[in-house]
Formats: structure tokens, C-alpha cells, sequence
């Protein structure tokens, strides 16, 4: 899974808002990546009538850009939806803790704590911070000497739940729980709080002043969400107390219960809120495994739900003119099993499920053909993820510790192709990603890949031969018990399957198929059929023809047919032999490029380069899991590039629960895929992820979330400049100077945004796919019978 892998270890990016996450190693929903950007934790958008923002264009002085695509929510005026109502929302799991600022917090809590918590700040569509007037009639710096402060201005009708004004209070005992002074509370992380000196009453009750030790650029990230004192007051409420409830709240919604029997969190109507009425009774959110999304959605348990893109094709199917045709119509109302085997196939069934009888099999496609029925209720609304794709190059050990060769593996990659290979099948832009620190649209965002370049494979191969990898070179058998070069492998978590989990791009091994070196008997196309690693089951554009395997676990009843099961071809991917191209625009800064003069080879190598009698050759780490085949399908593409300047990469498969924590945390990998969420807020957030380990007391290194290793003093200087400067056009520019630095040290490679594909019910009107913008939960709703969704402005 590309994961999002939802696991966050403490600390992961972000601020001690929420706990902070960790990559994502599923391009798929997001797994337990806490949120620090509070689990892609979308903010919230005005209250009031909903209307598509218009994403404004950009100047050709703001590198900024515009989001790349708009949220997609059906948006409507309130006065167009129907009062009350149960929203039923999946969710991957019923939530561990209400309370966001601890280490096992995930994408549950962050929505929680969105619909029923105050937040000073939310995003707006272009994913920049802006005052949330449901709490704030203004917040801004007006002291700078001799200390930063920070005025808060409270909206008046601001109460909790049980009648209390919000105040000072309740930031003086968030402040103070977050600060890192009293290691009895259990928090994930306190960047920013550690740096207020103290709080206070204001003028009135209604203003809150604070003011910091040392100046803090990111003061926005901070009270959002905002807790009661009760939470926040004693390590024992805040490290118990907010785990399974929520007594006290403020939002348009509250926490009615929690249900884990029937895996639901049930929110009610807020009768205190003071801003326009929730449009629904409830919202339920309700635990629904990925793989079950699509039966869920059309047997109406769930209304809306985040989906793969073999799930989004299937809706899409379904709402098609002529539906989705049926194979069971034979003569003498018989299909063949190798019929129906190939059709059920063909409509994305694994494998498994066709291994049955002709019985069986026919049950299964009846019930596949009402759901699709059902599913012409339902329909895709698609944007991006506030959330990226990276290719990893850890640089500690083996070949990638030359930065020379990092850099040769960036100049050999063409990015755009891997952007469309998972995003144009699904209609999204496909434009690769230019920073690592913001995405288009975003304040901080800046192409800066010219710091590294486009790609160019003879400036590729010019770099490998500078740094001393040759063709053919002399290779020394390796002996028994050697380590080879890059870390050491694993044999343990290794997962099952052909050749061990493990084959190389372009080999095939006795004759094997492209199929078999899944080791998961399965036919993988070459073209990704979109949606990445967790949620993507089967939408890697698999060609499904033929029958499955031997026909063995085969029903008696398919006996005597006359019909074999047939050897699946599988159609397997042909793109690891074909011609990749290698043109590319010359562009970089210095030392992007091997010396002037450097001799590059006229064509591809044969073979591997080599040097010191070894040859260049890559562990590829992925895992193995559901959900991994759009990961399969860009590192498949990702080693056929780099096999054209002579590297070898070697695809290895790990099981999904030791690939973030075995391999990617632990430095087990030479190449990984994985994802990290975006953040208004670089300075803070980022820092982690890109700071230069340095050497622990004990003798060990301390990456913090910097798992390629990779790490300048220069980047780390940039990010401290610019958590401390208050102007904002030089906080701006800071961060993109560390980016264009984090480019050309080549560590990481950003390849693309995310697709976000939700199933929603046709008359759920201001919910969907929100992008960057967090949602209004007091609009979102059903349409008023008679009434109709206007087209946004870039649907026609």
C-alpha cells in the first residue's frame, strides 16, 4: 500500500495539533496516517451558502498556481436541502481516541473533532489557512517587540456545550498539556506550544492574548482544535478522559455515542450552536473495510465512502446508458464456467472467487449485477488529495549514499508519464508534483524540480560514470555470507509468492509469465488503472482474460462441461521492455550534472553498470498487501527507466505490517514508494521530515521522520529562518530556497498528487471530495425533492 500507511509514529509530521502522520505507503486512503494536518485534516469552509469556490487563476509572478483539481461536492444553498436526516459516512475504523493530540489518533478522530470541536483556523480550497468567524472575529500579531503576541478576538456567541463562554481558560490549559513541560501527559508532539511564554485575559473576557518566547511564523496551526479545560486540565483527563467520549463540545454537532459493537459513531445535533443549523439529524460514522465499500454503498448502509478506482470504475459502469450487461444468458440458460470465469474476471472478482463451481459462481454474478443496479444511486465525485507520492532514496549505505547516483536515478525518471499512468485513467490532471513542501495552489508551492532537472538519460549515465559505475565492468563472484551492496536484505517478512516476493524488471524467470512474479498467479497490465496502493484492488488496469490458473479447487458440477479452465495468459505488462522516453530539457543548478567533459554512453547499457567488482543494482521495497497494485504498477514503470541507464532495480515485496517499520523507518530498502500529506504549514511540519540526522549520545542516529537519510545543514537553516520570520512573502520564499535545496540533494523524488474518489449517494448534496477545504459540516445534507444541483463552473 502506498500506504498512508496509517500509522503514525509519535512525532510524525506536524504540529501538536493532531498527532502527526506518517507516510502513507498505500496510495489509498489514508490508513492510520494521524493527521497531522489533522489526517488530512481538511479544514473548514465558510458558513452560509455553499458555492464552488472559483479556483482564480495565478499570474505568471505567482509560482503559487492553483489547485491542479477542485473539490467535488454537488454544492448547493442551504435553502436547497432538505431539513434532517442521516448522513452515514465509512470510515476505516471506529477511532482508538476522540483526543487528535495523541500518538494512536487517525482519520476518525480528526473528523470528530472537525464536526464538534472549535477550530481558530480552518483551509480554504487553495489549502491556506483563514480565520474560522464561527470562533473568531479576529486573530492577528500585534506586537512584535520585544515579543511576538498574538491577539485573539472570540466570537461572542461562542459557548461549549454545557453554557461556558469559551476563553482564556481553555487556551491556558491546552497551552500548558501541549507545551512538553509535564511529561505526564501522553502527547504526540508539542511544536509550537513549546514556544508561548504565557496567555492571558484580554481586555474582556472575549480576547485572549499570547505571547511566545521566541517568534513563531506558524502561529495558525495552533488551537485548532481547540479542547475544554476538562480535557485538557490534568494528565488524566487529557491522557483518559477524551479516549471513548467527548462530554463537552462546541461545534455544529456532538458526540451522541460510541457503538463498537456495531462499529458506528453516532453525531447529533448540537443544540447550543450558535452559528446556522445543522441541515441533519445525525451523522454516523460507520467502520467499513475498503474491499467492502462498493456492496455498502449499494445496499445503503453507507452513503458516502472514500473508494478505489476499481470501485469508482464499477460505479461508473453501473451508471452507464446500457448498465453492465450480463453473461448469463447462454443457451439453455447455460454459460460455460470458462465464460462466466472470464467475464466475472473481466468485472474485477479476484481470482479466488472465481476458483468455485458454475453454481457458486453464477450466485456471486447475480449478486454482482444487483448491486450494480443498486450502485445507479451512487455516483463518483473525484478531486486530489492534499497528499503526494514520493520515490524514496534512502542515502545512507550502498550506492545511493553518492549523491551523484541519486541524482542519475532522478534525471532518469520522466515524471509525467508516472503521473498519467495513475492519474489519467481517471480523468485527473496529470501534472507532476514540483515541491516537496506544498502542493499547487498552496502559499508555499513553487516548481523547483529544475534543481535537479528534467529527464535526461545521458545526463543520467554522465553522472554514473563520474562516480566510477562503468559497463562492463569486471564483477567479483560474490562470496558466501557477503553483503552486497545497499542494506542488508530481510528474509523474515519477505512475502510469499514467485521468487520469494522478489523479481527484476525485464527478466523473466523459466518462462514465466509477467504474471507470476507477483507471485500472486494474477495477470498485472501495465497501464495503472488509477487510484493508488490502499484502496486501489484492482484498478492497475490488470488485463483479466482467461480463465484463472488450472481449474483446481474446481466444484464437481464444472466437471464434464467440456469446458477447460484453461492457462490464464494474464496479459502481462509489456511496459518494462518498452522504449521509455529519454528526451528531457536541459536545466538544473550546478552539480545537478557530472563534470563537463564526462563521457556518457551513445545508447542504453546491455546490462548493469558496475564498479569495485560489484553491480549497480537497487532493492526496490514494496508491500505486498491489497491495495499495493498501483504502487506495483509505477515501480514496475520506475525500473524499466532506470534498467535504460543501466541501474538494476530488483523489486522486493514485504508484508504491509513490517514495510513502514522494518524497512522504511529502520533504513532496510535502497528505493521505496510512499506518500506524505501536505501542510499549510512547511516550517513546522516539514522540518522532521527533511532535517539532517545527526549522531544520538548512544551512538545510534536520530533521523526524526527522515527516513532517506538524506539532510543538509543548508535546509535545516532555511527551516529555521523561516519558523522564526513573522513576514510572510519571506517565510514564502524561505521555504521554497529549502526546497530547491531538498531537490538537488536528490533524497526524495516527488511524482504525484493523489487521486480522492468518493462514492456518494446522487441527493447528498455539500459533501464529496473536498480537496484541500475542509468541509461544512452544518451544510452538508440531502436535496429537497424537485431541486436540482447546478453544474460547477469546471464541469460545464
Amino acid at each position: 500500500m502506498s500506504y498512508e500507511v496509517r500509522q503514525h509514529p509519535a512525532g510524525a509530521r506536524g504540529t501538536a495539533r493532531p498527532a502527526t502522520p506518517r507516510p502513507q505507503t498505500n496510495d489509498g486512503p489514508t490508513r492510520h496516517l494521524r493527521p497531522r494536518r489533522v489526517q488530512r485534516a481538511l479544514v473548514f469552509l465558510g458558513a452560509g451558502a455553499l458555492a464552488v469556490p472559483l479556483l482564480a487563476g495565478c499570474t505568471e509572478e505567482d509560482q503559487a498556481g492553483s489547485p491542479l483539481a477542485p473539490q467535488d461536492i454537488a454544492p448547493v444553498a442551504r435553502d436547497l436541502v432538505a431539513d434532517g436526516g442521516t448522513l452515514k459516512w465509512a470510515v476505516d475504523a471506529v477511532p482508538e481516541t476522540l483526543n487528535t493530540f495523541q500518538a494512536d489518533a487517525d482519520a476518525g478522530t480528526s473528523r470528530i473533532a472537525q464536526a464538534v470541536l472549535p477550530s481558530m483556523f480552518r483551509l480554504d480550497a487553495f489549502g491556506r489557512p483563514v480565520a474560522n468567524p464561527a470562533y473568531l472575529e479576529s486573530a492577528k500579531v500585534i506586537e512584535t517587540e520585544p515579543r511576538q503576541v498574538v491577539l485573539y478576538k472570540l466570537n461572542q456567541q461562542a459557548v461549549w456545550s454545557d453554557g461556558r463562554e469559551i476563553g482564556a481558560a481553555d487556551f491556558v490549559a491546552q497551552w500548558r498539556a501541549l507545551s512538553g513541560k509535564n511529561s505526564a501527559y501522553w502527547t504526540a508532539r508539542n511544536a509550537g506550544y513549546d514556544r508561548i511564554a504565557k496567555i492571558e485575559r484580554g481586555a474582556s473576557d472575549l480576547e485572549v492574548r499570547v505571547t511566545f518566547s521566541r517568534p513563531y511564523a506558524d502561529w495558525k496551526s495552533l488551537f485548532s482544535p481547540l479542547y475544554p479545560k476538562d480535557v485538557m486540565g490534568t494528565p488524566d483527563a487529557f491522557n483518559d478522559g477524551a479516549r471513548r467520549k467527548l462530554k463537552v463540545t462546541a461545534g455544529p454537532f456532538k458526540v451522541e455515542k460510541i457503538d463498537t459493537a456495531k462499529k458506528d459513531v453516532v453525531l447529533t445535533r448540537n443544540p447550543r450552536w450558535w452559528g446556522k443549523p445543522a441541515k441533519l439529524n445525525q451523522i454516523v460514522l460507520h467502520a467499513v473495510a475498503r474491499d467492502k465499500r462498493a456492496a455498502a454503498l449499494a445496499d445503503g448502509s453507507v452513503d458516502l465512502a472514500e473508494i478505489d478506482a476499481a470501485d469508482a470504475q464499477r460505479i461508473d459502469l453501473a451508471n452507464r446508458a446500457k448498465g453492465t450487461g450480463t453473461p448469463l444468458q447462454g443457451a439453455g440458460g447455460k454459460t460455460s464456467v470458462k465464460k462466466l470465469r472470464d467475464w466475472a474476471l473481466a468485472h474485477g472478482f479476484d481470482s479466488d472467487q472465481v476458483r468455485v463451481g458454475r453454481t457458486k459462481l453464477r450466485k456471486a454474478i447475480t449478486r454482482y449485477l444487483e448491486q450494480q443496479q443498486e450502485l445507479r444511486e451512487v455516483e463518483v465525485r473525484k478531486s486530489l488529495e492534499p497528499t503526494y507520492t514520493q520515490l524514496a532514496l534512502n542515502g545512507s549505505t550502498g550506492p545511493l549514499a553518492d549523491e551523484r547516483v541519486r541524482r542519475a536515478v532522478a534525471r532518469a525518471l520522466d515524471r509525467t508519464e508516472l503521473a498519467r499512468l495513475v492519474l489519467t485513467p481517471l480523468g485527473l490532471p496529470a501534472v507532476p508534483v514540483g515541491s516537496h513542501l506544498a502542493l499547487s495552489g498552496q502559499a508555499a508551492y513553487a516548481d523547483n524540480s529544475g534543481a535537479i532537472g528534467d529527464q535526461d538519460a545521458k545526463e543520467a549515465q554522465a553522472l554514473l560514470a563520474d562516480a566510477g559505475w562503468v559497463r562492463g565492468g569486471p564483477l567479483k563472484e560474490q562470496k558466501k555470507g557477503e553483503k552486497a551492496a545497499g542494506p542488508e536484505r530481510r528474509t523474515e517478512d519477505i512475502s510469499e509468492g514467485g521468487d520469494d516476493g522478489e523479481y527484476i524488471v525485464g527478466e523473466e524467470d523459466d518462462g514465466k509469465g509477467h504474471e507470476d512474479r507477483h507471485g500472486d498467479g494474477k495477470g498485472h497490465g501495465g497501464a495503472d488503472g488509477g487510484g493508488e496502493g490502499h484502496e486501489d484492488r484492482h484498478g492497475d488496469g490488470k488485463g483479466h482474460g482467461g480463465a484463472d490458473g488450472d481449474g483446481k479447487g474446481e466444484h464437481e458440477e464444472s466437471a464434464g462441461e467440456g469446458e477447460s479452465a484453461g492457462d490464464g495468459d494474464g496479459h502481462g505488462s509489456e511496459h518494462a521492455d518498452r522504449h521509455l522516453a529519454q528526451e528531457g530539457k536541459h536545466g538544473g543548478a550546478p552539480g545537478a550534472y557530472a563534470p563537463k567533459g564526462t563521457a556518457a554512453p551513445a545508447a542504453a547499457p546491455a546490462g548493469p553498470l558496475a564498479k569495485d567488482g560489484k553491480p549497480l543494482a537497487l532493492r526496490f521495497v514494496l508491500p505486498s498487501g491489497p491495495g499495493s497494485e498501483t504502487l506495483n504498477s509505477v515501480a514496475e514503470r520506475i525500473s524499466a527507466m532506470l534498467e535504460q541507464v543501466g541501474i538494476r532495480a530488483t523489486i522486493t515485496k514485504v508484508s504491509d505490517e513490517s514495510y513502514f517499520k522494518d524497512h522504511i523507518a529502520a533504513g532496510d530498502y535502497d528505493l521505496a514508494l510512499y506518500s506524505w500529506p501536505s501542510s499549510a504549514f512547511p516550517a513546522t511540519d516539514a522540518r522532521p521530515v527533511y532535517a539532517k540526522p545527526v549522531p544520538a549520545a548512544d551512538g545510534s542516529v536520530n533521523v526524526e521522520q527522515n527516513y532517506t537519510r538524506v539532510g543538509t545543514d543548508q535546509v535545516d537553516q532555511l527551516f529555521d529562518q523561516a519558523a522564526t520570520t513573522l513576514d510572510e512573502d519571506e517565510a514564502r520564499d524561505l521555504i521554497r530556497k529549502a526546497d530547491a535545496r531538498i531537490w538537488a540533494a536528490a533524497g526524495s523524488i516527488p511524482l504525484y498528487q493523489r487521486p480522492q474518489l468518493v462514492g456518494a449517494r446522487k441527493n447528498l448534496v455539500n459533501a464529496g471530495a473536498f480537496g484541500f477545504q475542509t468541509p461544512i459540516y452544518e451544510d452538508m445534507g440531502f436535496l429537497k425533492k424537485g431541486a436540482k444541483v447546478s453544474p460547477s463552473p469546471d464541469q460545464g
